[in-house]
Formats: C-alpha cells, structure tokens, sequence
C-alpha cells in the first residue's frame, strides 16, 4: 500500500495577529484528525507527523503518510430484533427485506438473503445483523469532507462576508463567510494536485509569496515536500510560525549585541507572538530617539513602544531602558535608514505625549484628586469610587493597627486614601495598565515617602499567578483591604463568580488575599479579617460571608493540591478551616510525615470510629473521672494520654506540629486494645458518660492539626 505526504494551504488575505498561532493549529489539527478518522492515514499513530503552518496570509498542513484510497472496512449492522424481521417460518417479512434493500444487499433469494444474515443476543432479545463491506474513502472525498470540518471548527474571532465571482458559464457573485477573503487554496498528494473545493475556491499548485519580495509569483509548487522550501526561495516567506518566531529571537539578540553595554530586548511573549504574526520574513532593524524622553518613567515608554508601535524596547543590564529601540520590518531593503528613520519618526510623537501626560499629571498631587473620585461611580449598588475608597482606608486602618499598631495604621490610611488618586490621571487615562505605577511615581513627587510610594504601586499585587508581591508592610495592608474589600462587596450584593465567568475577578482576588497571608505569615485568621472588612459597608450589602468564606477555603484548596499534595492530605487539613492560613503548610508538611507512619492507618481509622461515636452521642464533655474507670484497657489507654497529650500539646503550641502528631503515634496500641475490651455505650450512664468523655479528650488532642479520619481508606 503506498502513501505520499500531503499539503494543503489557504492563501488568504492578512490573518488576525493574536489569533494566528491557534488557528494554524487548529486548521492543521482537526484537517489531520479528520483524515485519520476515515483511515487514510497509513500510521495514524505516533508515526504519522503533522506540521502546521501559519504566516500572516496563510494557514497550511503537512500530513505524512496518506492514502490515495482507504482500506476497505467490514462493517456490521443491527437490523431488527428477530421477532420483526423473521415469521413464523424462518421466512423474511417485508419489513426485513426493504431494510435489507435500504443497505444495497441482494434480496432477489429471499431465503439466501436470511442465510447471510447473523443471529446474536441484544439484551433480553435475539437480534438479525448484517455484514457488509464499506469501500474505504478515496484522497479526493475524505480530504474534502476533513477540509470542510477543518475551516468549520476554527476558533475564529470574527466572521466576515465577502463577494466572490462565480466561475461558470453564467456571470455573478456569491457570498462567502470567512475570517478574511481567501484567495487561493493547494492541495497537493506527493506531486498530483487532489480536486477539492473550500470557499468558492478550487485546489491547485500555486500561491503567492512575500507582496514585495517575492523571486516569483505565482509561487509554484511541484511537491507537497517541497512547500516551506519553495516559498521560503521563491516567496520569501517563513511559512512556519515557529521557524519565523525563532528566527526573529535570534535576530533580536545579535541586534542587542551591536548596541554593546549589556543591552537586552525586553522579554514579552505575547509580543513576540504578535510580531512573528505580523511579518513574513523578519528583519530586525536598531533604531533610537532621543535622550531627554528617558526623564519620563521608563514603564510609559515601553507600554507606549509595545502596546501602539509593537516594537522591542531595549534594556541596559541594571534593567535601565535605553534610547534604543528593535523594529521587526517586514521588508529588507538595500538601503534601510529610510525605514528606520520612518520607525524613529513615527515613535517620536507616542513618546512626546507621555511626556506631556507626565508633566502635565505632576502639576496636581494626588491629595488635591481625591474629591475627583466622588464622580466616578465604581458600581451601582456599592457607590462611587471615593465611597470605596473610605471603605478601604477603614479595612486597612483596622488591619494595621491589628498588624503593627497606631504608626502602620496611620501609613495604610494615607496609602489607602491615595491608592486610587492616579485613576484619575491623563497618564492612566491614556494607559490603563499603569495604574498604581504612577500613583507610585507621583507620591513620590509629592514627597509622600517611599514606604507609602511603594505601597501605593504596589497595592494591586498580586495581579496574576505568579506575580510578585507587595514590598512593604504597608502595601501589604493596603493590597490586603483593596482585595478583601471587593471580596466582601461583590459576595454581600450576590455578584458570585458562575462556572466560567468571573467579571470582578474575585478568584485572582481570593487567591492574592491567600498568597499574601501564607507568604507573608500574616499573625490574623481569616474570619477575623472578613470580621474586621463586613461593617465598613453597612446596609450596602446583607448577608454573602458564609459563601465567602466557603470561596476563599475552596480556592485555597485547590491551589495546594496544584502545588502537589494529596487530595487526602488537603481534606484533613482544611476539614478544621485553619483561621491563620500562614501555618496551613506546616500543617500539611506535619500530615504528610504522620501518614508515612506504620500507625497512621490504624489511628486515622480509629479517629474516624471515635467521631461517629461522638456524633451520635451528641454533647459529650471531655472530662474523665478516673474512679469509673473499670477495664484494664480505658485504665491503661488514660495513663498513657496523661503522659503523652500534655507533650503534644506542648510541642503543637511551640509550633512543633510534626512532632505533635508523631507523638500521638505511640496511642495506637492502647487505642486499638481499648476498642478491643471496652464496651463505649455501657448501659450504665456514668461508665457511658465517662468513656465518651476519654474519648472526646482523645479526638481532640489528635485532631488539633488536621482531621486524622480523613486519612482513613
């Protein structure tokens, strides 16, 4: 059975950038999946290789190892019980034979017709299948329905409508929806052209190349092997994204390197994505402008760079921008000062107006906008943002004073006053995501201090997973109240995030409030803070704490089992809701070292038993009388918790938590002896009393770091 590699490639018109790199692989995905699925893939296993393709007017798919014809498949089908297709007589009824005629069988011989036929069990029935033979699919039908289900299933951002001529005998126009016009469409197994069709277009050989550097066009492909080397000599085109990617990191570099003193591009991602969507065949280019912009704050300038121009700022090595900027050009002329003067021209003006924002934003403190924030409604049932504001500055001066008495409380309180000020700046009018950068920027211009600068640029951190937290202590107050404020806000007027959507963002809110009381081992509980946040709102909101709380342990759950404990050590630990969330990793780390031990079986089973006593028991006190101890087992098993819960509460108090439950280890012989011997319901009420009372100071001692039945199998 011989196969040959496949290509096939959409020439369309200027694809979306951010889009690109996911529809090439979706196109080259589900186009791949499709051919396996019909079997016209000879190993459509790990041996079968899918390369995707993707520039900016182009989505292709290299298959390797495809069919002209798939194999032939047997195939067989359930008829109909056979009650309804067979009388009396073993004879076919009409029913049978038209169904048999339906799947193109020979019923000319009735009864040869049933011969062929299979009898099997179908749950309580026996059933009449048949088995046939289906053709296998031929290149042309299989790649034309894997096409078709390919240019369906692209994550497109947006749909357009465009005209296209009709080619035959009758002149006009149909309509076409796709993401951009397309213009060409290849289709190639080995060197022979299959005859398929996509949005009005029919496959052939040929496509364009770069529009203006291109040796040849049409570009004509004589091998579907041939294709990335083909239009990379005769298109100048880079066809793969990741070979353009790569290439344009490489180019950046030695760039950098010329420039000399250390000199580095700016690390983006998402930048690099978008240019290597934006251009064909890269060409890095130096350019620069001048000096005296560097007295804006750098982090203007590189939004302004990256975000309008898309160009690469480039860094000293203490991370000092420079005065020298990377363009990714799409074009490579002899001669390239007239693109870099045209880039340098063009960047200069963008960097005119951050300097302009700038000096026109210090020219207000930020104490002289705080009234401004009385005008900016924050949300309809939660006020303005200067009613959000004094709700800030309370929680924060609370937690402060909490945290480090009169002198932290009053810094939160200025920092938290003075937060939101920059909002209100051309600067962050103009650039959004600089907020709390200038407000740092501008305090210290108002000779606020660096502690409270500091705070206040920082007091929205964390911002994503991963993101550093704030520096000092004060901002870590004000991050803390400006989280904790929108957590308690949004849940008490019943904005709770739903599956998918979370338009406040009050998961990234719990999980910064949650990362900021564990790293920084903030000495409050949690339901302490959430105290300390619900008055400030009043009557503006009712109820929401009990869902709240409930979100932020379930957040917290789940990001300790990312960070690699068990599901069982998570549930023991967060079944008692640790109020300082700063001691939750000692706890698991002590839970993890007690269940490597020989005894943690037998005692987390034995805990769980001694729960469901108590349970049932309902209040039981835990007080023991030892003069109604009777049986040698419940005698020995309250000497042996006399010596050794004192130790262990003394080692959980010191902090000692591993230590604590790797000295409640030595109960499990007398604890297992206990409820071998002793009868714990007793028909005499004081013996009964008396024993759920040893076992309640028990559970207790054992379950002060986690819940030990939860280790139970």
């Amino acid at each position: 059975m011989t196969t040959q590699n496949l290509l096939v490639e959409l020439f369309v018109e200027e694809l979306p950038p951010k889009a690109l790199n996911k529809l090439g692989a979706a196109f080259s995905g589900v186009l791949a999946e499709q051919l396996k699925a019909q079997g016209l893939v000879a190993n459509a296993g790990a041996d079968a290789v899918v390369t995707a393709f993707a520039s900016p007017r182009r989505l292709a798919a290299h298959v390797t190892g495809v069919l002209a014809q798939a194999a032939d498949k047997a195939v067989q089908q359930k008829l109909m019980p056979v009650t309804v297709g067979l009388d009396a007589a073993g004879n076919a009824t009409p029913a049978l034979l038209k169904k048999l005629q339906a799947l193109g069988a020979d019923v000319s011989d009735p009864s040869a017709a049933v011969a062929s036929l299979k009898r099997a069990p179908d749950g309580k029935a026996e059933a009449l299948f048949y088995d046939s033979v289906v053709k296998g699919a031929t290149l042309a039908a299989g790649l034309q329905k894997a096409l078709d289900e390919a240019l369906a299933k692209l994550p497109i951002p947006k749909v357009m409508q465009y005209q296209l001529e009709t080619d035959c005998e009758l002149p006009g126009w149909s309509s076409v929806n796709f993401v951009r016009p397309a213009h060409s469409l290849i289709a190639l197994h080995g060197n022979a052209v299959v005859p398929v069709k996509a949005l009005g277009l029919t496959a052939g050989n040929s496509t364009q190349g770069h529009r203006f550097e291109a040796k040849v066009s049409p570009v004509v492909l004589q091998h579907a092997d041939q294709y990335a080397e083909t239009l990379k000599n005769d298109g100048s085109v880079i066809a793969s994204f990741a070979e353009r990617r790569a290439e344009i990191v490489r180019q950046l570099q030695a760039a950098a390197a010329k420039v000399g003193n250390g000199a580095r591009p700016i690390e983006d991602e998402a930048l690099l994505d978008e240019v290597t969507a934006l251009v064909e065949r890269p060409n890095v280019l130096t350019c620069q402008f001048e000096t005296e912009f560097l007295d804006v704050p750098q982090e203007c300038l590189i939004l302004t760079m990256k975000a309008n121009q898309k160009y690469f700022p480039l860094i000293d090595a203490s991370g000092k921008l420079t005065n020298r900027f990377l363009v990714v050009s799409n074009i490579t002329p002899d001669d390239a000062s007239f693109v870099i003067g045209g880039n340098e021209r063009v960047v200069r003006p963008r960097l005119a107006d951050a300097k302009f924002f700038f000096d026109q934003d210090r020219k207000k403190t930020l104490e002289s906008r705080v009234e401004g924030l009385s005008k900016v409604v924050y949300h309809n049932k939660l006020g303005t943002q200067g009613e959000r504001m004094a709700r800030v500055c309370a929680i924060a001066r609370a937690i402060g004073q909490q945290v480090g008495g009169d002198a932290l409380a009053q810094q939160a309180e200025q920092a938290a006053r003075l937060a939101k000020t920059d909002l209100l700046t051309d600067m962050v009018g103009e650039f959004p995501e600089l907020q709390g950068i200038m407000g740092g920027y501008y305090a210290r211009h108002d000779g606020l201090g660096q502690e409270v600068a500091e705070a206040i640029e920082d007091h929205y951190k964390p911002r994503f997973a991963g993101d550093e937290l704030p520096r000092n202590t004060v901002g870590l107050v004000v991050a803390l109240a400006d989280k904790l404020e929108t957590l308690v806000g949004m849940f008490g007027i019943g904005n709770v995030p739903t599956g998918d959507k979370d338009p406040f963002a009050l998961r990234r809110h719990a999980l910064g409030v949650i990362r900021m009381l564990i790293e920084k081992d903030v000495a409050l509980g949690l339901p302490e803070l959430l105290a300390l946040s619900t008055p400030v709102f009043g009557d503006k909101i009712s109820g929401g704490a009990d869902a709240l709380i409930d979100f932020v342990y379930d957040r917290l759950s789940g990001s300790l089992r990312e960070q690699g404990f068990s599901a069982q050590e998570v549930d023991a630990v967060m079944a008692l809701r640790p109020a300082r969330l700063g001691q939750v990793s000692q706890f698991l780390s002590a839970v993890r070292a007690f269940a490597a031990l020989p005894e943690s079986p037998a005692l987390a089973a034995a805990n769980k038993r001694i729960g469901n006593i108590l349970k049932k028991a309902g209040e039981v006190d835990a007080h023991v009388n030892p003069a109604l101890l009777q049986e040698d087992a419940e005698k020995n098993l309250h000497a042996v918790m006399q010596k050794l819960l004192p130790e262990s509460e003394a080692q959980f108090k010191a902090g000692d938590y591993t230590a604590s439950l790797q000295t409640l280890a030595a109960l499990r012989a007398p604890v297992d002896a206990f409820f071998d011997d002793v009868m714990v319901n007793a028909e005499e009420m004081d013996l009964r009393l008396n024993r759920q009372g040893l076992l309640k100071s028990l559970h207790v001692a054992m379950n002060r770091v986690a819940d030990l039945s939860r280790l139970a199998a």
